[in-house]
């Protein structure tokens, strides 16, 4: 008699578990518009559409041949300053081993010189550092390991820095997430860790993921809470739609 109770009431406590249907679209995990800052004519443009490109890569350049001489004048600025302070410390540091038995007048000339040559090599690294923001601001590189969705310059295009263009756009390689979006009702049961069973249009399999993220609104238009699943290869802009497994509650 007890056994049959007890059958009954974890009968009575139990609810089934549920599946709650939501669609979804195929996005990259990462995805980035790359613009240049500054102004000048496309002088080299490395990759096309479908161009597998590592983080850090050079993907295009503008004419800088005005600023790569700066830039060495800069540089060789820098070399000259770091010399001329190697000297002046030694001169410095001589005087201060006799600094009781010369006149002061003279050993603050050396100690003055000392501090001129600092300050001086302190501007000559400011200024390379300057010289180099605006020579590495005529190269757009790789902000990740991606491929190239889409590229709209060409060799001998103008840019400007006043009026930002999108020069190319890049994508994670792999690596997808699927936005889905479900009916608001459900803010209180969807959550992450779920199992997610879906199907891609024009594919037949049945594919399985995890919720990772549920967003914290709904939208105030169609009523649709989204969360996201990660994925892996799907083509990015395709649709698809599926069940969230719920699990049953005890």
């Amino acid at each position: 008699m007890k056994r049959i109770v007890l059958s009954l009431m974890v009968l009575f406590l139990s609810v089934n578990a549920e599946e709650i249907y939501a669609s979804f679209s195929v996005n990259a995990e990462k995805t980035a518009d790359l613009a240049f800052s500054s102004s000048g004519i496309i002088d080299t443009v490395l990759v096309d559409v479908s161009s597998v490109v590592k983080k850090g890569e050079k993907l295009v350049a503008l004419q800088n041949d005005d600023l790569r001489a700066t830039l060495q004048v800069a540089k060789s600025s820098l070399q000259n300053a770091e010399v001329m302070l190697k000297y002046a410390q030694k001169d410095y540091e001589r005087q201060v081993k006799i600094k009781d038995i010369i006149d002061e007048a003279k050993f603050d000339q050396y100690a003055l010189a000392y501090e001129k040559a600092k300050a001086a090599v302190a501007q000559a690294k400011a200024n390379l550092a300057y010289q180099q923001t605006l020579f590495d601001k005529t190269a757009i590189y790789a902000p990740f390991e991606g491929v190239i969705f889409e590229k709209s310059v060409e060799v001998g295009d103008v840019v400007s820095g006043m009026m930002l263009r999108t020069i190319f756009k890049i994508q994670s390689i792999k690596e997808r997430k699927l936005v889905l979006a479900f009916d608001q009702k459900y803010w209180t049961k969807v959550k992450a860790g779920q199992t997610f069973k879906y199907t891609v249009d024009g594919d037949t399999q049945v594919y399985k993921g995890v919720i990772s993220k549920v967003y914290p609104h709904a939208n105030a238009d169609n009523r649709k809470i989204k969360a996201e699943v990660k994925a892996q290869g799907f083509v990015v802009g395709l649709f698809g739609e599926g069940y969230i497994e719920i699990p049953e509650v005890k």
